[in-house]
C-alpha cells in the first residue's frame, strides 16, 4: 500500500510541477505579446510588420559591435518592433530583457547623455531630438526615430510611456 501512496504522492507533485512550468511558459508567452502596443493604441503610431526577438547569446546578430557591452550587464534577450509615426517617421522600439535592474542601469549610464534632457520616465529617461531611452527595473527600452521633425520628440515620449505602462504590469 505504501509503495503505492508513495507513487500517487509523486506523480501528484510531478502533474503540478508540470502546471506550473507550463503557466510560466503561458505568461512569457503573452508579457511578450503584450510589451508592444497595437497600431492606433498611441495616438499616430502604427506597427510595421511583426515583433522579434534574439536570445542573449545571438544579440551579435542583431547588434553587431555593441552586443558585447549588453551581455557582461547580464542580458537575456531582447524584444524589437518597428512603427511609423503619421504616416511619415519611421522608429525601431528595442526592448533589452537584463537579468536585473542594476545591468539595466549600468547600459543606460554607460551611453553618452550628449544633448539629451532627463525626462520623468521609468527609473530614469533621456528624450533627445530623435531617440529616446529609458530603464524601468531589468528593462532597458530604447527608440529611434529615423527621421527629423519638431513633433518627434514627445510622440517618442507618448511611445515610451505606453511601453513604461506595460512594463510594470
Amino acid at each position: 500500500m505504501r509503495t503505492g501512496s508513495t507513487c500517487r504522492g509523486a506523480l501528484f507533485i510531478a502533474l503540478i510541477g508540470a502546471l506550473f512550468l507550463d503557466n510560466g511558459c503561458s505568461r512569457q508567452a503573452r508579457t511578450t505579446a503584450q510589451l508592444f502596443p497595437a497600431s492606433n493604441e498611441v495616438a499616430g503610431w502604427a506597427e510595421l510588420g511583426n515583433a522579434r526577438y534574439f536570445e542573449g547569446a545571438d544579440l551579435w546578430k542583431y547588434i553587431d559591435g555593441e552586443a558585447e557591452r549588453y551581455l557582461k550587464s547580464g542580458v537575456q534577450r531582447v524584444h524589437t518592433a518597428d512603427y511609423k509615426f503619421q504616416n511619415t517617421v519611421e522608429a525601431t522600439v528595442d526592448i533589452y530583457v537584463m537579468g536585473n535592474a542594476e545591468g539595466a542601469t549600468k547600459v543606460f549610464d554607460s551611453a553618452p547623455a550628449g544633448d539629451a534632457r532627463p525626462v520623468q520616465l521609468g527609473d530614469a529617461a533621456r528624450l533627445y531630438s530623435q531617440s529616446l531611452a529609458f530603464h524601468e527595473g531589468p528593462y532597458l527600452v530604447r527608440i529611434v526615430a529615423f527621421q527629423e521633425s519638431p513633433e518627434v520628440p514627445q510622440a517618442l515620449l507618448a511611445l515610451g510611456r505606453n511601453i513604461e505602462q506595460r512594463l510594470k504590469n
